[in-house]
């Protein structure tokens, strides 16, 4: 390759384009999704990108697969087999709390390798929960582990993770590009990483088993364990929402006749305030709209003084027995829950009362725990942020069908609905027979899983209205708008050019395992600042080149790139680490301190194996 490559005017659109890509991701006043969507137009305009590729990153094998992934999940989910796997991982664990929590770091690491992490993280949450009320174990104690054992297992097949789903496009696209003479890339089959991320799965496992106690026992804030939601004990000692439910009676005398149920909250000392019954009809998170008559019912939750303060003071009947509103509060059907708000939620830059919680979902938010810090006061108007940890209220029913909007993750374990468990050795088998296919390599690994996707549809796993919800559009659109920036880096030879510079810049002599190490290293590094799909489709161009430049390995490289994206132990850049800080507390702090560790050994490894297979 001539390292002396002129740079034209193709190569500085288009690393000027990388670079305004990193500086909007990492100041984030612009959402990820519509950064990507602005890139994929401006290549289009430019012509860096055919026309008629522009959008082909929406076709690309890659996203069908990531699409694929997510609904095969829901599925999996949909027949109840995490309640199963709870149930189990208790019976095989004895009551012995370190075995209960390698066992289930193990399990998760296991499932990540067929789904995409976020997704198994989301259904690992409120099993964590279950295993964390039912063993001595706090929920910071269990969902880091579970966590890295996640990003770990999601190098064990190249449908795993999202950047390695994609390495194999790349590849294939840089065959356009090699220079005269060098070998075809081939594409990797599915279980291409599998040993690597087995040794990957190992070591986590064996770092929290000989490290971890001493370290994880000092995680979080909590104490005492997070309990599924019919019990009020954590929710009394986390968030000050305690006490019991009583029924007020709405009297001719009393000042609340008129007012609308958001001026009742309102009053000064008011208890929660959780269902309304007027006219008959009885709701449980009446919307702040809803006006109060006399005859009317109020549900309150508080101390019982305080709730008789709040009634005689009110001209309210107050009553201990539940006449109106037994079947509301009834624990199998209704009760608080917690949910986390991940960072591709829309309702983050909104407060409770412009989403209409109550109105629209018939959720309550009652309490927002924002950095070691419990907010009660007007929630309603707080603005949600990434990371919160709301506090809800709820009918089971409406939670679950607002929870598949996945615009907030549910920590608490709660009767969902809509389980189909009949349908339990119908899913499996439909995933066992996707996976072989895949396996087989006869077919793209995208035609296979979408082939599973189409069973669990067929034969009522899933519904189709199910199957949309399950897909993150934002991920996707992240996905398939960048793609082609990744061929316009490698077609322009921006990244050639790149690699050329770069070369003549290190000293001669260099071992290619210490360049494997850096690009492993700025991966990593890259990945905290504009997220693991674009560090992979930005550096993998460059890595071929680099490899090609000094007689290296260019699908081994490549390789490293994609496995090291995912590197990012620390921040909440990684999608799977932003959704367990919030419902465990960590701190910044704690997390390097454990994290670093973590991804050191990372690099170690894959550049150590990779080097043992290629």
């Amino acid at each position: 390759m001539d390292t002396a490559l002129a740079l034209t005017t193709d190569m500085k659109i288009v690393l000027a384009l990388v670079g305004l890509t990193m500086v909007l991701f990492v100041f984030q006043r612009v959402r990820a999704d519509l950064v990507a969507l602005v890139v994929l137009v401006m290549l289009g305009l430019t012509g860096l990108v055919a026309p008629e590729d522009v959008f082909n990153g929406f076709s690309s094998n890659a996203t069908i697969s990531v699409i694929a992934t997510m609904i095969l999940g829901m599925g999996l989910d949909r027949t109840g087999a995490l309640n199963r796997l709870a149930g189990w991982l208790l019976r095989r664990a004895k009551g012995q709390e370190d075995r209960l929590l390698m066992l289930t770091a193990g399990i998760a690491g296991l499932n990540s390798s067929v789904m995409q992490n976020p997704s198994v993280m989301a259904l690992y949450m409120p099993v964590a929960a279950r295993l964390a009320s039912r063993s001595g174990l706090r929920l910071a104690q269990m969902l880091l582990p579970i966590c890295v054992a996640i990003i770990m297992g999601g190098t064990l097949t190249m449908v795993g993770s999202s950047p390695l789903i994609l390495l194999n496009d790349l590849l294939t696209a840089a065959n356009a590009n090699l220079p005269s003479g060098s070998a075809t890339l081939e594409s990797l089959n599915m279980f291409a990483p599998l040993p690597i991320g087995l040794v990957l799965l190992a070591a986590a496992l064996a770092y929290f088993h000989f490290r971890g106690n001493r370290q994880l026992g000092d995680l979080g804030d909590g104490e005492g364990n997070v309990t599924p939601a019919r019990t009020q004990s954590y929710f009394a000692s986390a968030y000050g929402i305690d006490g019991d439910v009583y029924e007020l009676v709405v009297t001719a005398e009393s000042p609340l006749v008129g007012m609308t149920f958001g001026e009742a909250e309102s009053i000064h000392d008011a208890p929660v305030l959780l269902a309304l019954k007027s006219e008959n009809e009885s709701r449980l998170a009446p919307p702040s709209d809803a006006r109060i008559w006399v005859g009317s019912v109020i549900g309150a939750m508080g101390q019982r003084q305080q709730v008789a303060d709040f009634a005689q003071n009110q001209f309210l009947r107050l009553s201990t027995r539940l006449r109106n509103f037994g079947d509301l509060f009834n624990p199998s059907r209704a009760g608080i829950a917690e949910a986390v708000v991940p960072p591709t939620s829309k309702f983050i830059g909104k407060s409770a009362a412009e989403l209409s919680l109550r109105k629209k979902y018939g959720v309550r938010l009652l309490a927002i725990n924002r950095d070691k810090q419990v907010i009660r006061e007007d929630v309603r108007s707080m603005t949600l942020r990434a990371g919160d940890m709301l506090v809800l209220h709820s009918i089971w029913q409406d939670l679950a069908k607002t929870a598949k909007s996945l615009d907030f993750i549910i920590v608490t374990d709660y009767p969902k609905g809509e389980q189909r468990p009949h349908k339990f050795k119908i899913a499996m088998a439909i995933f066992a027979v996707t996976m072989l296919i895949a396996l087989s390599s006869r077919v793209p690994t995208s035609v296979a899983l979408m082939a599973g996707v189409a069973g669990m549809l067929v034969f009522g796993v899933l519904k189709m209205d199910e199957a949309y919800s399950a897909i993150n559009w934002k991920t996707v659109f992240l996905m398939a708008c960048l793609i082609p920036l990744g061929w316009a880096m490698d077609s322009s030879g921006a990244a050639a050019w790149v690699a050329g510079h770069t070369i003549e810049r290190l000293p001669s002599g260099l071992p290619i395992w210490v360049l494997e190490i850096a690009v492993a290293l700025l991966t990593a590094a890259f990945s905290m600042v504009i997220s693991h799909v674009g560090a992979t489709i930005v550096v993998v161009p460059l890595a071929i080149n680099l490899a090609l430049a000094v007689g290296g390995n260019p699908t081994a490289f490549a390789l490293i790139v994609a496995l090291s994206a995912s590197n990012n132990f620390m921040t909440q850049s990684n999608p799977v680490m932003s959704m367990i800080i919030g419902p465990a507390g960590y701190k910044a702090r704690e997390l390097w301190r454990i994290g670093l560790p973590i991804s050191l050994i990372y690099t170690v490894i894959v550049v150590l194996m990779v080097n043992l297979l290629f």
